[in-house]
């Protein structure tokens, strides 16, 4: 094998772990490849989170064996850790599917050595390409990442984010809980954390690739360092590491921001508050996932919160941070919502002034208990209450940027081909519009002056336009 391909389909715990496996081959000497240019090696990370995602993820395997027949399959990520019929359709003897993501590495190897026995596809004399992104690979943590990987049948931690201005690093794994709808559970069981010292080393190896922003991501991030996500089961119900680990990830020298992804409405503590409000490359925003603001409906998602703990909490994070961006994810249309059900979520998204809203139709995933509930709310219906609150989330944002103009800001630079962009501290996009070309993956200090319906339109300060 000379070349391989990936395709990466669903969340940023896939994207992390797509890296790693990009990362892994690249050590043993294979070049990374678009699927179109037929990879000898094509690896589909799937996604199966709703029927619609387990659709697009077979969608995907289908496309990459039509563009490259004679290529070696490998199929991994949470489709393939389900006990489905859904990739039965998918047979031939170059297809590998990996059960247990456990044993993905030890698969690729084994792939990779056999094929080397044939001399004309060793990949010995290939050269690592350069990153478009001026992200470095050649840090000397690489050198250290090959040996550990002889030393390890896992993949290693990242050495470099490539392809990404802004790095995901995934500090924990698993869910043991027991929302309706949901099919992680049963896709990643194993409930588990990385330890400090390597998610310390990981983003300080990050960091010397060139990385100035890290997102901690997880299956169930406020779950960090316990063994269940289940709160009956922490001590007290309260999880202080999630704090603790980032009060010490702050101090990595040359991290210049530092986001977390989803949340859990209870992962919002005090604690973690606290840090935020005492630390100033913590990014002022938290994502979270909300789900449904009527207490039956959570209550037949199963869910561990209130409508009055989600205002709750929300109020907390806007009386201790400083013009927070609160965003969130909405299920509509979940099985059994009324017009009233519905109408409190909206009311919730007002209240928050959510900066953005995530919504998603309901989509029944098989084997879940959501899947067999009647009481379908009707398509129509469904269509018609999703494009209320997404024409309300963009009415929210341009209602949350509008508060800025004016103001300066810090915004790291994601692109600088054509129109000038990148992304401020509270997340939203900002374009510059002056003459100016700052270089990609830098930050800059701006003053924002305009507000448009995709972001806002600023320029670069001048030293004596400096704003609160």
């Amino acid at each position: 094998m000379r070349t391989f391909s990936i395709n990466t389909l669903g969340c940023k715990v896939n994207q992390y772990e797509s890296r790693q496996i990009r990362q892994f081959l690249e050590s043993l000497g294979l070049a990374a490849i678009r699927p179109s240019d037929k990879p000898d090696l094509a690896v589909i990370n799937t996604c199966c989170v709703t029927h619609t995602a387990s659709a697009k993820s077979r969608s995907c395997i289908q496309r990459a064996q039509k563009l490259a027949p004679d290529a070696v399959t490998v199929i991994c990520g949470c489709l393939s850790a389900l006990e489905t019929p859904e990739l039965s359709c998918h047979k031939s003897k170059n297809l590998h599917i990996v059960k247990d993501r456990r044993t993905l590495a030890e698969t690729l190897h084994k792939l990779i050595d056999s094929s080397r026995q044939d001399p004309k596809m060793c990949p010995e004399h290939l050269i690592r390409p350069q990153n478009p992104r001026k992200i470095k690979d050649n840090n000397p943590a690489f050198a250290n990442y090959t040996r550990l990987r002889r030393a390890s049948p896992e993949l290693p931690q990242l050495t470099a984010f490539k392809g990404h201005t802004r790095a995901f690093l995934k500090v924990q794994d698993g869910c043991d809980a027991v929302c309706s709808y949901c099919i992680i559970p049963k896709t990643r069981p194993h409930v588990h954390s990385k330890p400090a010292d390597h998610v310390l080393s990981e983003a300080g190896s990050l960091v010397e690739a060139g990385h100035k922003e890290i997102v901690l991501t997880g299956v169930n991030l406020g779950a960090y360092g316990q063994q269940s996500v289940r709160r009956r089961n922490w001590q007290d119900g309260i999880n202080p590491r999630l704090a603790e680990l980032l009060d010490e990830l702050v101090q990595v020298p040359g991290l210049a921001r530092i986001r977390l992804s989803s949340l859990e409405p209870a992962d919002v503590t005090e604690g973690l508050l606290d840090i935020f409000a005492k630390r100033d490359n913590i990014m002022p925003h938290l994502h979270l996932s909300v789900q449904s603001a009527s207490d039956r409906i959570l209550r037949r998602m199963c869910r561990d919160y209130s409508p009055s703990d989600l205002r709750e909490k929300i109020t907390m994070i806007k009386a201790r941070l400083d013009r927070p961006a609160i965003t969130a994810d909405i299920i509509v249309g979940f099985p059994g919502e009324t017009d009233e059900d519905f109408a409190e979520t909206v009311a919730l998204a007002k209240y928050a002034g959510f900066s953005k809203m995530h919504v998603f139709p309901f989509s029944p995933r098989t084997a879940t208990p959501a899947a067999k509930m009647k009481e379908r709310v009707p398509i129509p219906v469904v269509k018609q209450r999703s494009e209320t609150l997404r024409n309300l989330s963009n009415e929210l944002a341009d209602q949350f940027r509008d508060q800025f103009i004016g103001h300066t800001a810090q915004v790291l630079i994601e692109s600088n081909n054509g129109r000038v962009s990148g992304r401020c501290e509270r997340y939203f996009r900002v374009f510059l519009n002056n003459s100016a070309k700052p270089a990609q993956n830098e930050i800059v200090q701006v003053k924002l002056i305009q507000n448009t319906n995709d972001g806002a339109v600023a320029s670069l300060c001048r030293e004596s336009e400096v704003t609160k």
